[in-house]
């Protein structure tokens, strides 16, 4: 990442002396600077096993692997939201911790079952459904429309949030505008039942 950006920078500086040096305008190189959009995510997806207990988490990845992952290090603990269920679908950053056995730490642990259903705050309500779609009221200004999580943070539409607490009925989103608390919502019944 720092190698395209000293790149770039070179590239811009080298711009503005050709552009410096040339009064004529026509003459003047156009250079387009395109901005590399493509960033690796390293969370690891799949599902808790059953050989999750207190301070490990089994994770049956979803190409098949089993990783297991210490929950607590020499001085510190994993950052779980959402909990820790058998079978539901889960989210990992994880980091090889040097040592004898080199074991997997979990630094960020999102439960990616607990996180779907419906979210109300005072301005907003929305539905995170599975597969990566966002249900939201229609006449809000800027209604999400998709989720995803990427590097341990959750991306709706276009905010990127830290989760701050994932619990059974509230959820916290933190960004750098602030702490954004939400309540869990029993989905509405649209059949009408006469």
């Amino acid at each position: 990442m720092a190698k395209n950006t000293f790149k770039s920078l070179l590239l811009l500086l080298c711009a503005m002396i050709i552009a410096g040096c040339n009064n004529n305008k026509k003459n003047t190189p156009i250079i387009e600077f395109v901005e590399d959009s493509t960033v690796v995510d390293s969370t690891v997806y799949g599902r808790c096993g059953d050989g999750t207990a207190m301070h490990t988490l089994e994770l049956v990845t979803d190409k098949g692997d089993t990783i297991v992952y210490t929950l607590e290090g020499t001085d510190t603990c994993s950052n779980v939201q959402g909990g820790l269920f058998v079978g539901d679908r889960i989210a990992v950053i994880g980091e090889r911790v040097k040592g004898l056995n080199e074991d997997m730490f979990a630094k960020k642990v999102i439960n990616l079952t607990s996180l779907l259903g419906v979210w109300s705050s005072l301005d907003r309500k929305f539905e995170i459904v599975e597969g990566g779609a966002v249900v939201s009221d229609t006449g809000e200004p800027k209604p999400y429309t998709e989720w995803k999580i990427l590097n341990g943070k959750l991306i709706l539409s276009s905010d990127t949030f830290d989760i701050y607490t994932l619990g059974p009925d509230s959820l916290y989103l933190e960004n750098n505008d602030g702490i954004y608390g939400y309540m869990r919502m029993q989905k509405e019944n649209k059949s009408e039942n006469n």
